[in-house]
């Protein structure tokens, strides 16, 4: 019994019909040559396109890192700046008083007549704006006679607290003396600054007081 295959998967029956049927070759690429690839320097195009991608998306990264770097410090430095002059302008404190010497006293504490020990012990009550709001004490002590140098320690007493100030006095006095603040108690126990005495008369010295606290 014979059985009839269909035309489309009909074999080849004879030899006579595979040796006429064209024949076709599959044609194979040969793999690529890696020496070749490395001494060229260039890539395939698909690698490439990957490279500049990853090139591009690293770049990007390391702006943005940078940049946080870079601006972070500089936003930090202007706020602490304006934060610290803030600070400075709220704890600056310029005001004027008046002091009214209510007694004075010279101590002959060595040798008869001005010695060095020789102490002056001066009182005046404060006033500002006309009101009395504390008084002040200072004790100058000789340091040398000829000329003249007097080591004077004082202490401001007001209704905030007290604030204490030292100063090497030359005589003759110039017109004015900036005398350095110490420190201090209560509202001013970290102050700093300087007070500038500027006589008045024989018993009155206004005193103008740069104070930091």
């Amino acid at each position: 019994m014979s059985v009839e295959m269909p035309p489309q998967q009909r074999l080849f029956t004879s030899r006579s019909e595979q040796a006429s049927a064209p024949r076709i070759r599959a044609k194979v690429l040969p793999p690529p040559n890696r020496h070749t690839t490395e001494r060229s320097g260039k890539l395939p195009t698909t690698l490439k396109i990957n490279k500049l991608r990853y090139l591009s998306a690293a770049a990007g990264i390391a702006t943005v890192v940078a940049g946080g770097v870079a601006i972070a410090p500089l936003a930090s430095a202007d706020m602490s700046t304006s934060t610290s002059a803030h600070v400075v302008d709220q704890r600056a404190k310029t005001f004027e008083l008046v002091g009214k010497q209510t007694s004075i006293e010279d101590l002959d504490l060595g040798r008869a007549g001005i010695s060095p020990g020789d102490q002056r012990v001066i009182h005046e009550d404060l006033y500002r704006d006309g009101e009395k709001v504390g008084d002040h004490s200072v004790v100058c002590t000789y340091t040398r006679v000829n000329p003249a140098a007097l080591q004077c320690l004082g202490t401001f007493s007001l209704p905030e607290g007290q604030f204490a100030a030292q100063a090497l006095l030359h005589l003759p006095a110039p017109s004015y003396v900036d005398v350095g603040i110490t420190g201090g108690s209560g509202d001013y126990r970290n102050a700093r600054g300087f007070v500038r005495t500027v006589p008045a008369g024989d018993t009155e010295r206004h005193f103008t007081v740069h104070l930091k606290r």
